[in-house]
């Protein structure tokens, strides 16, 4: 009996392992169940037709689970065959017991499916951003995916699960945004969506190891990480212009390689609003070329500067809905091709608003002309710059430039597009080698007080005299006083213990008391007065000194001596001004010794470029209007030669001059025969000689044309003013 009982559980056994290899292998062919798993797939979509030839019952031995297994089953969806390699269908085992089936789980293997196979199904399912998607922006690509979908007892849904790879994907997902040879992989269920091992290519774009969840909850979020390896060039530049319209500066043949680490995670309320974002990437910079349309140009630069690299260089932004923005770089730059120098660069943003941090090493020439301070190539200066920005308006919070021992701070500079808004102070100290060249303070409160012990004003009036269309500082209206001991001048004069107290209003002085010492009992007196009634200002200079005050000007180069009076009616858009010079002197004048050449005054010539051309008195007196200069009547007596001109000068630079040339032994010889009893009565025998020259100068600067004519006689203006000035007396 034991025997017997002990073969027939041997038996058994055998027979229980048979059958679990055979179920989990080939399985028992059946066509049992064909009907309840075609029917179920109808009740759940009338669209969907379902017809299975051969099916087996199998065992899955690992979730020791009963299954149903078709292959290569015929699966249509409003007429169109879905192309399935296998399905399996999961059975309860206890239903079966019952004999009342019930499908716990289906699985659905799917061959490799084209984009356009996958375009036909599409189409006929409900519209969706998803199915637009894939029929207008997709081209080529491949798909392999499983489906598993898990039942309740009454056959509901009650989760699913696809999962697969999407290969050799190419399509032009926005304007600009063409992928190519885009590959993943792909995971989702009813609550979370992942995305694997993104793969991809745009021109000079990579993107690689890059990875996207989504979970599905009370809210969406997602959230990604991928790497991107950018190589912008020449070949591929035209592709990403239209991205950055605001970049329209930069040329085609600019290049760009970079490779950053990228961070997203958003999250959607459940009508897909965003309530919170936050992007952020970091990476290198490893070189870059940015070549500009345009050259950038700077008062303070000599030379313009039309690119600029980066290399070696890190970079790190992020975006978020905390408002907690920012862009970060550092590394090496270079704006000449040759030197890099060290810069660090942050931006902390909002919508309107925004802070700059700047902080670099600075090697290029740099000229500031109003303190004539100028730094050489290839010594190195440190900037140090921190602005907020509001909308259009700019708050420089703190300048620092510094280079060896020379030093400018400003504090609490505000400008907009209009110009100046207001300022709190700037301190200057500069040195040429050892030597102090400025030394002094602006302070902008209350009223305008700029005080210090030293200033270099040799190139204050080339300053002054370049013409700008804008009046930056209209919005000034204040009180200013300025005490500076020691001002170095033009032609190394020095001018001490400089006072001056001012009012400005609209940007514009409209009252002056100054006063300053030239030493050796010569002085400098400015004064202005408004009549704002009749809106005209009354300005006078006197000065023992006139070179200073007139280094800028060429017609005017090689006086000496003699002492300046100058007065001028200045109107709004004009002036009427009246130019005084007694006794000087003209030495080695290019323009003079040129035109006493022209004339053939061969003595006269070698004269001005000698000792010099001594003159008893200059009058100029000319108006100006919009930039255009007439000169009125220019008159210039001496003990040699006597000079009487007029003309005009443009706003464009043209110069049209013309005059007359009298030694002045002629003019004596003239004077002399000239009854004075009341009108000037000219006698017939004057004339009969040559009394001098007239002459003509016109042309742009740098292109002045001369032209002389000899004449027998001389205007009656001429013989006025020769009068005039016998009249007067000395």
């Amino acid at each position: 009996m034991k025997k017997l009982f002990f073969t027939a559980t041997i038996f058994l056994f055998f027979l229980i392992i048979s059958l679990v290899l055979i179920l989990s292998t080939t399985g028992f062919e059946t066509n049992r169940f064909n009907e309840l798993i075609s029917s179920e797939a109808k009740k759940n979509n009338k669209n969907i037709s379902l017809n299975l030839d051969r099916v087996k019952f199998k065992l899955d031995i690992k979730n020791f689970n009963l299954f149903l297994e078709t292959k290569n089953p015929q699966l249509t969806f409003k007429n169109l065959v879905i192309p399935i390699s296998n399905i399996k269908v999961y059975l309860n085992f206890y239903s079966l017991i019952k004999s009342k089936s019930q499908i716990d789980k289906i699985n659905i293997s799917f061959k490799e499916i084209n984009v356009d196979e996958l375009k036909k199904i599409v189409i006929k399912t409900k519209p969706s951003n998803l199915n637009s998607l894939i029929i207008n922006k997709i081209n080529d690509g491949k798909l392999n995916a499983n489906l598993e979908v898990y039942l309740k007892e009454n056959l509901e849904l009650d989760n699913f699960i696809v999962k697969g790879e999407i290969r050799e994907m190419s399509g032009k997902i926005a304007d600009n945004i063409v992928l190519k040879d885009t590959s993943f992989n792909f995971f989702a269920d009813s609550s979370d969506v992942l995305i694997k091992n993104v793969k991809s290519k745009m021109d000079g774009l990579k993107i690689k190891n890059g990875n996207f969840q989504i979970k599905k909850d009370k809210e969406i979020i997602l959230k990604s990480d991928f790497i991107t390896k950018i190589d912008i060039s020449k070949k591929n530049f035209n592709y990403y212009k239209p991205i950055f319209k605001n970049f329209d500066v930069i040329n085609i043949d600019s290049n760009f390689d970079a490779e950053l680490n990228n961070y997203l995670d958003v999250t959607f309320d459940k009508t897909f609003k965003i309530t919170k974002y936050k992007y952020s990437n970091k990476g290198k910079i490893n070189k870059s070329n940015l070549n500009f349309k345009k050259s950038f140009k700077s008062p303070f630069l000599e030379k313009e500067i039309d690119n600029l690299k980066l290399k070696n260089s890190n970079f790190e932004i992020r975006y978020a809905s905390d408002n907690k923005n920012y862009i970060f770089s550092n590394g090496r730059y270079s704006i000449d091709s040759k030197n890099y120098h060290k810069y660090d660069f942050k931006n902390d943003f909002l919508k309107d608003n925004s802070k700059i941090d700047l902080n670099f090493e600075f090697s290029q020439i740099l000229n500031i002309d109003f303190i004539n301070y100028k730094k050489k190539e290839n010594e190195i200066a440190n900037i140090k710059l921190a602005i907020h920005t509001n909308k259009d308006t700019k708050n420089i919070q703190n300048f620092q430039y510094s280079e060896n021992k020379n030093q400018i701070f400003i504090e609490k500079l505000k400008i907009n597009k209009r110009g100046f808004i207001s300022l709190e102070s700037i301190k200057v100290k500069t040195f040429n080698k050892n030597d102090l060249k400025n030394d002094f303070t602006l302070n902008f409160g209350k009223k305008i007080t700029i005080i210090g012990n030293k200033y270099d004003a040799k190139n204050l009036n080339k300053y002054l005299n370049k013409r700008s269309k804008k009046n930056i500082f209209k919005r000034i209206n204040k009180d200013i006083n300025i005490d500076i001991k020691d001002i170095e001048t033009p032609l190394s004069k020095k001018l001490l213990n400089f006072k001056l107290l001012g009012v400005i209003e609209k940007g514009k002085f409209i009252k002056i008391s100054s006063k300053g010492d030239f030493g050796n009992n010569k002085f400098l007196d400015i004064s202005m007065k408004s009549d704002k009634k009749n809106n005209r200002k009354f300005l006078e200079v006197y000065s023992d000194l006139p070179q200073p005050l007139l280094s800028e000007y060429k017609f005017f180069k090689g006086l000496t001596e003699g002492v300046l009076t100058f007065t001028s009616i200045i109107e709004e858009n004009s002036s009427t001004s009246i130019l005084v010079i007694d006794n000087f002197k003209v030495v080695n004048a290019p323009g003079m010794v040129k035109l006493l050449s022209l004339a053939d005054f061969g003595g006269l010539a070698d004269l001005a470029e000698g000792e010099g051309l001594s003159f008893e008195k200059l009058e100029i007196k000319m108006d100006t209007n919009r930039g255009f200069l007439n000169l009125r009547e220019l008159y210039a007596v001496g003990p040699s030669i006597s000079v009487l001109m007029e003309g005009y000068k443009e706003q464009s630079g043209l110069t049209s001059l013309r005059g007359t040339l009298v030694p002045a032994k002629n003019l004596n010889k003239l004077l002399s025969k000239i009854p004075v009893i009341g009108k000037i009565i000219i006698p017939k025998d004057i004339g009969e000689g040559l009394f001098g020259v007239s002459f003509k100068i016109k042309g742009m600067p740098g292109k002045m044309k001369t032209t002389i004519n000899p004449i027998k006689t001389l205007t009656p203006r001429f013989i006025t003013k020769a009068l005039e000035k016998q009249k007067k007396p000395k």
